[in-house]
């Protein structure tokens, strides 16, 4: 496995967002794996952007967005979901990705019941499995515990597929927010069929 390195991390925040499309992510869950290819991601630009979580600043909630490329930014939203973002640049700039949609990869099954609750039953569950930020959170078992988690060196990464597919990369505006809607900040792998 070819796990990034932090340099590929502190980038800006978009060549992070175009960047981590057709990468791993993966959780060593207790000696499984828990894989899924990234189809689809947001980009969140401090400053400048007021959906991004660091748009009025360090607070205690956001303090790992402010800190350096390469580690995991896991908040909760509505009382209920949690979700998953990957920091970028250096310590100070407050920017962060959404990991929004994976293709489902290695521990299919264990991912199948931690959202489910049991086994993937039709295609349409295969499909939604992984095709929005709380599902994935689910999915991988994710919650604010992991907040900070170092994604270069941890249970936690991403890496290189071994086998790469070529790809379209698609743009859009980011979805489900009040604010900064018109920036195309969320990327995908056009026709994917696991994006959101």
């Amino acid at each position: 496995m070819n796990r990034l390195a932090r340099e590929f991390y502190r980038q800006d925040v978009i060549s992070v967002a175009r960047g981590l499309l057709g990468k791993l992510f993966i959780r060593d869950a207790g000696g499984r794996s828990l894989c899924g290819r990234i189809v689809e991601v947001e980009a969140y630009d401090h400053p400048g952007d007021p959906a991004a979580h660091s748009y009025n600043g360090e607070t205690k909630r956001n303090r790992v967005m402010f800190g350096d490329g390469g580690f995991l930014y896991v908040y909760f939203i509505y009382g209920i979901h949690h979700c998953l973002n990957v920091v970028t640049g250096r310590p100070g700039e407050g920017k962060a990705v959404l990991l929004r949609g994976l293709e489902p990869v290695r521990g299919i099954e264990e991912m199948s019941l931690n959202r489910y609750g049991r086994k993937i039953s039709n295609d349409r569950e295969y499909v939604n499995l992984l095709n929005g930020p709380a599902k994935i959170a689910k999915a991988f078992k994710t919650d604010l515990r992991f907040n900070g988690e170092d994604l270069c060196n941890g249970d936690f990464c991403i890496a290189d597929d071994a086998c790469p597919e070529s790809f379209e990369t698609a743009v859009s505006p980011r979805i489900g927010i009040s604010k900064g809607k018109e920036m195309h900040l969320r990327f995908f792998i056009k026709n994917s069929p696991f994006v959101s």
